[in-house]
């Protein structure tokens, strides 16, 4: 069973949306492109950081969300394009930082 939260689910359901607004068609004015996309990334998580601009804490947790989930629209996107498994490479990149040493590690 597949769950709303899975991965492959979501990655779907972006794709769903991009093509329902024509962003796939070869004459989108918003071409989606890997640099693009990657773009778009960093400015999405420039708006999650300025949700701490000026504390620890964010004002509004459902805008927060929103951020959150837009910087994850970009990352399943880009992995979906580049045809790379991101639950995969969330799994070997956790392999590869439990052989890494941090300075403030003991």
């Amino acid at each position: 069973m597949t769950s709303h939260h899975d991965l492959s689910y979501l990655t779907r359901a972006m794709h769903e949306f991009v093509r329902a607004k024509g962003w796939y068609e070869p004459d989108s004015k918003r071409p989606q492109t890997p640099r693009n996309l990657a773009v778009s990334l960093v400015l999405e998580a420039s708006e999650v950081l300025e949700h701490y601009q000026w504390g620890e804490a964010s004002a509004d947790r459902a805008e927060l969300a929103g951020e959150l989930a837009d910087v994850l629209l970009y990352l399943l996107q880009i992995a979906s394009i580049e045809q790379i498994d991101l639950g995969q490479a969330v799994l070997d990149k956790l392999k590869v930082n439990y052989t890494r040493t941090w300075d403030a590690d003991p």
